[in-house]
């Protein structure tokens, strides 16, 4: 019945928020509207920066999280492409304004482009994300005592926000409004490698209020946000949430890869709500990750929940019915990797459709393949249960994976403006 009662809320919500202007700013709502912009998409992807705001998306975001800058074996920030960031002489077609760079000036490529993008659209923030799924190596060594905890800040802050490019002191000023760090994950597992200690819980935390005091003393209009896992057991490993929300401006915490095809069992990406025929042990959906960081202090307002632009996708799924829960041979193949798929090519893919609103979710099963994945009707009752909720906002991995009209990008916004 709570349930059902929620679920009537979300369609009102949902229901009662008219679809605004063309001129509507990214201003005034109380809702963060983040969007990761990945580094590498201008090679094989072809995604530009001009591609943000052609789609008419940066005039619906109010932050685009940078993906990544690195963290370095002597404990310092450094850029995994310097020709991507700062190097790379973007031509007139690609370029937000029309105008390609001349190849001489020390600052193009990806940070120059944003830069005339915040000029574009002056209400938008830019954070550098540091880590991610393959830069998080050593984060633990960095944080490990006072010395390297200070380092390490004063690296970011020097290369990111002040701008101090080798060989180009103070080019890249301006570009970066904050830091997002991605540290996947203190204390647990992550990509294979990785350091981990049991102090890393603590030793987060203390890394926060160093690097927050430092941007303080650089600029305190400056933003600090993290990113966070959706697994109770990478909270408690990792995190001390209710003080770590103390130094945050807010938190995007991981609504995707719920399942996925590191399993043989067909799942939920990235469901809203709890499965009940989920034959799991642990059961996971957006809104349990939600009262688990409620539960333990972090404050809702400061809760921006993430939501994907791709799907989950597995072969060998044979067992008929919708697909659901039924056992698979292993990924299906994806454009950019297995078992994974843009929004933009899932949503023209072939097989039959099935929508569950009371998981907020839906998925394409042929009889063969089954992909999991959020359209814009998904992500306006994941928008609605935001609004209804208090919550933070909205957080979008990868803004690449949205389609060239920005669909998932305007679901979101006409709720949350």
């Amino acid at each position: 019945m709570r349930r059902l009662l929620l679920l009537l809320s979300l369609a009102l919500v949902a229901t009662a928020v008219q679809p605004a202007t063309a001129q509507a700013t990214t201003t005034g709502s109380g809702f963060n509207r983040v969007a990761y912009f990945i580094q590498w998409g201008i090679y094989g992807r072809n995604y530009h920066v001009k591609d943000v705001d052609t789609s008419g998306a940066a005039a619906k975001l109010t932050h685009i999280n940078y993906a990544f800058g690195f963290v370095n074996a002597a404990g310092e920030c450094y850029s995994a492409d310097p020709w991507a960031d700062w190097q790379r002489g973007v031509p007139a077609e690609q370029s937000v304004d029309g105008v390609a760079d001349d190849w001489t000036g020390p600052l193009q490529g990806n940070m120059n482009q944003l830069k005339k993008l915040k000029a574009k659209h002056p209400g938008l923030k830019v954070l550098i994300s540091l880590g991610g799924w393959t830069g998080s190596a050593y984060f633990s060594d960095a944080v490990l005592t006072p010395q390297s905890r200070s380092k390490l800040a004063a690296s970011c802050i020097d290369l990111w926000l002040k701008g101090n490019l080798p060989d180009a002191p103070g080019a890249g000023a301006g570009v970066f409004d904050g830091i997002d760090l991605d540290w996947e994950w203190p204390g647990s597992d992550g990509n294979a490698g990785n350091v981990i200690r049991p102090e890393d819980k603590q030793n987060f935390t203390l890394f926060l209020a160093e690097l927050r005091r430092q941007m303080n003393a650089f600029d305190r209009r400056s933003q600090l946000t993290a990113f966070l896992p959706a697994a109770a057991a990478k909270i408690d490993a990792g995190f001390e949430v209710r003080k770590v929300f103390d130094y945050l401006d807010f938190a995007t915490i991981q609504g995707y890869d719920l399942h996925g095809t590191w399993e043989l069992q067909t799942g939920h990406n990235g469901n809203l709500f709890t499965d009940r025929k989920d034959p799991n042990p642990v059961k996971y959906s957006v809104d349990q990750t939600v009262r688990d960081y409620l539960s333990r202090g972090a404050p809702k307002r400061k809760l921006v929940i993430g939501v994907p632009a791709y799907g989950q996708g597995w072969t060998g799924v044979t067992a008929g019915g919708n697909g659901l829960w039924k056992p698979a041979t292993g990924p299906a193949a994806g454009k950019w990797g297995p078992g994974t798929e843009d929004y933009k090519d899932l949503a023209t893919k072939p097989g039959k459709r099935y929508r569950d609103l009371l998981t907020g979710s839906q998925w394409l099963y042929d009889g063969n393949q089954f992909w999991s994945y959020d359209d814009p009707a998904v992500m306006l009752e994941k928008a609605a249960y935001i609004r209804l909720k208090g919550l933070g906002g909205s957080m979008m991995w990868s803004i690449d994976g949205d389609d060239s009209k920005a669909s998932l990008t305007k679901a979101l916004w006409s709720i949350l403006r």
